[in-house]
């Protein structure tokens, strides 16, 4: 018998090298997109449209068709060349890759274990060493992989209108730019651009487009309604966010809350309106109350809950009977199309205004002096009598 020579044991390290780094088969991303392209419509979790008692998105409706790769219902149903038994069926338009198939074997062979959708499981906070920035680490991190190395610094007119377009959507000012040309102080041009009013409008357009905010009522007529405090609480509001997130949904709720967290809660009253003739109210009240629901959600949860409205969700794991238990947290509002309730919250201007034309009433009860007088401020003050100042 002959003896194993050296290259009979680098032929062997080698191959075993090779095998070693072939990818394991991962459900998220191997098998997830498989059976949701192809199964999930017959065999998912819409229970009216599931066939053969059979359900593959969970671990406990797939084990009888799991099992050993020998015994395995599934891995027997796609590589079959058996029409009448092949899955998927060939009137539905779908056929499995050779790459699918064996995907689908390689994971049944080990043990066909499912995971939770990746969106579902809590992030975990990785570790960033010291001296650099998360970012900076995570994109050299990856370079490598790609085939790429970092860009060389930009030149200072560059930078700067970079920053200014990523915090405000605006470009810098020919002064601005040549005032960080000649100091280079970066953090000082990201502090001056954090404090400006431009940043917040900039940022909060983002936010508002997806509250449905608008000064509109929407459906056919559209008419003017007044909701831009909303809008300039957004703007203004410098909060973090889980502060922010309580007080738009639950700022009444809040222990003796601000005129300010009560105004943050319009963020529920962003619904449309509808002014036609002979509409219910209790019909719009109840589609206000839904679409309350399904903004909530998409905007904390990244769901889109509202197909459980009509029937359990076909693919994210909500039922009809969860979307209705959401329905009643909020099913308490009285917003009906209706003007009221509605809680003043005149900016300081406005009240400044507001508590001008009073005294202007009070001190000139004559009407033609008082609109003579009091048309500005500057007038009524020359007017008011010494003891009133």
């Amino acid at each position: 018998m002959r003896r194993p020579t050296f290259f009979t044991f680098l032929l062997f390290s080698i191959l075993s090298s090779i095998v070693s780094a072939q990818p394991v088969v991962d459900f998220n991303r191997d098998i997830r997109p498989i059976l949701s392209a192809n199964c999930f419509a017959c065999h998912g979790p819409d229970e009216e449209a599931r066939k053969g008692k059979l359900r593959l998105d969970t671990p406990e409706g797939a084990r009888k068709a799991l099992g050993s790769v020998d015994e395995s219902e599934l891995i027997y149903r796609v590589e079959t060349d058996d029409a009448d038994d092949l899955m998927p069926p060939a009137d539905t338009g779908h056929a499995l890759t050779d790459t699918q198939k064996r995907l689908l074997r390689e994971w049944v062979a080990a043990g066909a274990a499912y995971d939770v959708h990746w969106a579902f499981v809590a992030p975990v906070k990785a570790e960033i060493p010291e001296g650099i920035h998360p970012v900076d680490h995570f994109v050299r991190e990856q370079l490598p992989e790609h085939g790429l190395t970092p860009a060389e610094e930009a030149d200072r007119y560059t930078l700067m209108r970079r920053v200014s377009l990523d915090l405000t959507g605006l470009p810098p000012t020919i002064e601005e730019a040549e005032a960080f040309v000649r100091d280079g102080n970066f953090e000082a041009v990201v502090d001056r651009l954090l404090e400006s009013e431009a940043f917040g409008e900039h940022w909060a357009r983002m936010w508002l487009d997806l509250a449905r905010y608008a000064d509109t009522k929407g459906y056919e007529k559209d008419r003017h309604r007044d909701m831009w405090r909303y809008r300039d609480w957004v703007i203004d509001r410098d909060l973090p966010f889980d502060q922010f997130t309580i007080e738009q949904l639950a700022g009444d709720l809040l222990p003796e809350p601000t005129s300010q967290q009560l105004l943050a809660t319009a963020f529920h009253r962003n619904t449309m309106e509808n002014d036609e003739g002979r509409t219910g109210d209790e019909e719009f009240r109840v589609a206000a109350v839904k679409d309350i629901v399904d903004t909530t959600v998409q905007f904390w949860m990244g769901l889109t809950m509202g197909c459980a409205k009509c029937h359990t969700h076909k693919y994210d794991p909500i039922t009809i009977e969860d979307y209705y238990a959401s329905y009643g947290l909020f099913n308490q509002t009285e917003d009906a199309d209706r003007v009221a309730p509605v809680m003043p919250a005149p900016t300081k201007e406005q009240s400044d205004w507001q508590n001008f034309t009073q005294r202007c009433k009070r001190t000139f009860p004559n009407i033609p002096t008082r609109r003579r007088l009091c048309s500005n401020r500057l007038a009524f003050r020359k007017a008011m009598p010494r003891r009133s100042l």
